[in-house]
């Protein structure tokens, strides 16, 4: 995708924060998913990703120590908790779901003191008002594919306008990667979808006429799901974000090349997805880093 150059500042500037207006009034239902305790959970049990954070964060204690934190979209606060016990000396929690509420009352009993949980959307002024500067930014903003539910540009804006300059963000990098795959039963599964609509005599009507837009609805759809390694022709193209330097534009505007050589001669049934995150606060700390690979665990993002 590209995006056309600005006309002038002015132009920019209100792009910008119809762009913002956008972010802060977010679908409700949303944030209504987030508050419940059972998608915490759900998220919480995937231990792909939360021992991922749970490394990240606790190895370097050298980053967090005596430091003050902020931990954006905190959900149940768990990347808050983990930054106390990494020595934190103060951890913002800005969550915008009802969820806040419910992460006051933990916070109070377990970390009185040490979490302050600001019940608003990043982007909302009155956060300014709130939160000062911070020394390292947390956050768990992925989304199916590394960045579906757009949650990235809050935390690329959190890291433009809290982070004092030499700061860290955790994670700090992620790569997409799009492979072709064989997979003649995925293939299969979803043209049996689109041949509901060839029955000629459903009730004694014809649905035939509906077939090629179900068929074209069906296979245009992304499926969310894992698939298996054998089923890969090719090395994955990447395409790389790094969480320190790119900008809210180019997470809304990218392109990526792709370049395969295939292993073998097949069908291509279609291109998978996966992505990484690396977790890499500064020079001289513990890296690590997670996959959501089809060699690797399966996580709840279905990956």
């Amino acid at each position: 995708m590209s995006q056309s150059p600005q006309s002038s500042d002015s132009s920019k500037k209100a792009r910008t924060m119809r762009d913002d207006e956008e972010v802060l009034h977010r679908d409700p239902s949303y944030f209504q998913y987030y508050s419940q305790l059972q998608h915490q959970q759900n998220m919480l049990q995937d231990y792909v990703r939360t021992s991922a954070y749970h490394t990240a964060i606790t190895q370097n204690s050298a980053v967090f120590r005596n430091r003050v934190a902020m931990d954006v979209g905190a959900g149940s606060g768990i990347l808050s908790f983990f930054a106390v016990q990494a020595g934190a000396q103060h951890v913002y929690a800005v969550e915008a779901s009802a969820m806040a509420e419910k992460l006051r009352v933990m916070a109070e009993r377990a970390y009185k003191g040490r979490i302050t949980v600001v019940g608003r959307k990043i982007e909302d002024a009155k956060v300014a008002q709130e939160v000062p500067m911070v020394d390292v930014i947390v956050s768990e903003p992925i989304g199916v594919l590394l960045v579906h539910e757009r949650m990235l540009e809050s935390f690329v804006y959190a890291r433009d306008r809290f982070l004092r300059p030499g700061g860290a963000v955790l994670p700090s990098a992620g790569t997409i990667h799009l492979a072709p795959i064989s997979d003649s039963a995925l293939w299969n599964e979803t043209l049996a979808k689109a041949r509901f609509w060839q029955q000629r005599a459903f009730y004694g009507v014809d649905l035939n006429p509906y077939f090629a837009s179900a068929f074209d609805e069906n296979f245009s759809a992304p499926v969310v799901g894992c698939f298996s390694p054998t089923s890969l022709m090719a090395e994955s193209a990447t395409h790389m974000v790094d969480f320190s330097t790119v900008s809210v534009d180019a997470l809304r505007s990218f392109s990526m090349s792709v370049e395969w050589k295939m292993r073998y001669t097949g069908v291509m049934h279609g291109v998978g997805g996966w992505f990484d995150l690396e977790f890499v606060p500064g020079k001289g700390s513990v890296a690590s880093f997670m996959s959501t690979s089809p060699h690797a665990p399966a996580t709840h993002w279905q990956q």
